[in-house]
Parts: structure tokens; C-alpha cells; sequence
């Protein structure tokens, strides 16, 4: 049990790599707070695969681009389970596809809010209740390479994500670790919405290991990182991607 009472937070881990998550590290002991903002189903059906396996869960609707809702969620975290440990920053999505053309402020604002403006919300909330212990970005392959048609917005949001975490990094250490996750094609709900089938299909056959990932390659991952046995690892923009991406 590698996290054997620690205590983590998931943002949107009511589905994909955020429900992964949480049920791997409560998996290695960890109590886990399950953050959602829009359905609690998911969220609620994520605390009882946990429970259903002997683990500790609750499930918390917040807006993280609102500094009183997170709070909220950080006080409530502190209040049943004793502090804040590990927290996974994994709330975050494109919206939709717009040219820069396309695009307006509005909609410019709302990807900033929803990838950067949150985790910097969640990690400020975080912090008085964090001795030691690691933080986990989720960020993007298309941080890296700036993304697909349509995906600027989101590719400068999550390069700043990746920057962020290098500068949490220098800052937060050494009782705290900083690292991000720079996940290409996970067989998700975003690329059902957002990525056509032919692109995936064309992944899968060219991809060095030939398939899409799926969200336990990632939850996996961020279980490493959030352990000690990443105790010398921070600052890191970690690449999981099949191989399509060489960094």
C-alpha cells in the first residue's frame, strides 16, 4: 500500500483519467476526495467502486474557477479525512475546436479558466494544508506540438500548464513535488467528442505500439509520481503516448 494514509484530491474524476485515478490511488491506500462540477453521477458511481474495494471516498461539486467552491472542496477534503497529500489536477478539456479566426474572447477566457486558471485556484487552496507530499498536471502531447485543427487555445493553455509546473516545481521543493502527465490519444470522451474516428484509426496503425492508451496507462503513471518511488522526480513533463511524440 504505497500511499497507506495519505489523502488525495481528483479534479473531474468522475470519468476517464480522473475516475482512473482515483480508484488507483485509493487502490495503494489513499483516501480520495472526488471532484466534479456538472453530474455527480459519475463521481458518485467513482466513490463506490472505491468503498465496493475497501477504500475511502466522497464525492464534491465544485466550479474550480471559483475561489470560494474550491476552498470549499479543500476545507471539506481537510475536515473528513485529516490534510492534503497528493493532489491530481486533471479538471480541464478543449470545448470546442475554433480558428484563432473562429475564435472570441469568450471563448479564449473559458479554455485559460478551465486549464490554468483552476489548478492555479486548487494549488493556492492546497497549499496551507500541505507539509510534503506531490502534485500531478495533467497536461497535454498537444502542449508539446501544439495540437490539432482548431486546438490552439487549448495547446497555450496546456504549455503553460507544463511551464507551471516547472516553476511549482522551484518553488514548492523539497517537501513538495511538482510533475505533469503530456498524454497523446487516451481513449476518452474527449476524442469521442472531439478527435474524428479516422484519426484515431490512423493512431492505432502507426503508433509504435499500435493502439490508442487508455485511462489506466495514465492513472498508473500518475500512481508512480505521486509515490515515493518518484521521490528524485520533479518539475518533470512526463510523455505517455504510444510513442508519437519523441520529447
Amino acid at each position: 500500500m504505497k500511499l497507506a494514509g495519505k489523502t488525495a484530491i481528483v479534479t473531474g474524476g468522475g470519468r476517464d483519467i480522473g475516475r482512473a485515478c482515483a480508484i488507483r490511488l485509493a487502490s495503494e491506500g489513499a483516501n480520495v476526495a472526488v471532484n466534479y462540477f456538472a453530474s455527480s453521477t459519475g463521481a458518485d458511481a467513482t466513490v463506490a467502486e472505491i468503498e465496493k474495494r475497501g477504500g475511502k471516498a466522497f464525492a464534491v461539486q465544485g466550479d474550480l474557477n471559483n475561489a470560494g467552491a474550491v476552498e470549499a472542496l479543500v476545507s471539506e477534503t481537510v475536515a473528513r479525512f485529516g490534510s492534503v497529500d497528493i493532489l491530481v489536477n486533471n479538471a480541464g478539456g478543449l470545448i470546442a475546436r475554433k480558428t484563432i479566426a473562429e475564435m472570441d474572447l469568450a471563448h479564449w477566457h473559458a479554455v485559460m479558466d478551465l486549464n490554468v486558471t483552476s489548478m492555479f485556484l486548487m494549488v493556492k487552496a492546497c497549499l496551507p494544508h500541505m507539509t510534503r507530499g506531490a502534485i500531478i498536471n495533467l497536461a497535454s502531447q498537444a502542449g508539446r506540438d501544439g495540437g490539432g485543427p482548431g486546438a490552439v487555445a487549448y495547446a497555450t493553455a496546456k504549455g503553460a500548464v507544463m511551464t507551471m509546473t516547472r516553476g511549482l516545481a522551484k518553488e514548492l521543493g523539497p517537501q513538495i513535488r511538482v510533475n505533469a502527465l503530456c498524454p497523446g490519444m487516451i481513449d476518452t470522451d474527449f476524442h469521442n467528442i472531439h478527435t474524428p474516428d479516422a484519426g484515431r484509426r490512423g493512431l492505432e496503425a502507426n503508433a509504435p505500439l499500435r493502439r490508442q492508451g487508455v485511462p489506466e496507462d495514465t492513472a498508473n503513471l500518475v500512481l508512480f509520481l505521486a509515490s515515493e518511488e518518484a521521490a528524485y522526480i520533479t518539475g518533470a513533463n512526463v510523455d505517455i503516448n504510444g510513442g508519437m511524440l519523441f520529447s
